[in-house]
């Protein structure tokens, strides 16, 4: 298993989490961005910048994630891409996207969306809570431990 993490929108403290995990298990974790993110120092843990533009770094995540492997996003359509590939995907608040709740995901993202567009407030989502970080971290050890 590798870790791909949508790295763009990833909060810092997220990808703390990401560093020690990876770092504990010995698993390979790379972060993609549009922008230049340092990373510790490790064998383990690399970092790819992407070209600017629109959903780049999602379309690198999905050519070069395989079967099995993890993907960090909070981004429902690159999370439906890739679990229909065969990988697991995992919001930074700790959901795993599956086959069973990705499509009610993309269609309440998508209901959203049209609300946002016809000009109603739908207002963004919460910072990340203590408990947000806690079920992240609590899901990405389940899954790394099932590896």
């Amino acid at each position: 298993m590798k870790i791909w993490v949508d790295a763009d929108s990833c909060p810092v403290v997220i990808k703390e989490i990401l560093f020690r995990a990876a770092e504990r298990t010995q698993t390979p974790t790379t972060l993609l961005a549009n922008h230049y993110l340092k990373v510790p120092p490790s064998k383990v843990i690399s970092f790819v910048q992407v070209s600017a533009g629109f959903d780049v770094a999602d379309d690198e995540i999905v050519k070069r994630a395989e079967p099995n492997d993890l993907v960090i996003t909070a981004d429902i359509p690159l999370a439906a891409e890739v679990v229909e590939k065969g990988c697991l995907a995992l919001n930074p608040r700790g959901e795993l996207y599956t086959e069973a709740n990705i499509r009610q995901r993309l269609n309440m993202r998508d209901f959203m969306d049209t609300l946002r567009s016809s000009g109603i407030e739908t207002g963004g989502a919460p910072p990340i809570s203590q408990s947000d970080r806690q079920a992240f971290a609590n899901n990405l050890d389940k899954l790394l431990v099932q590896q």
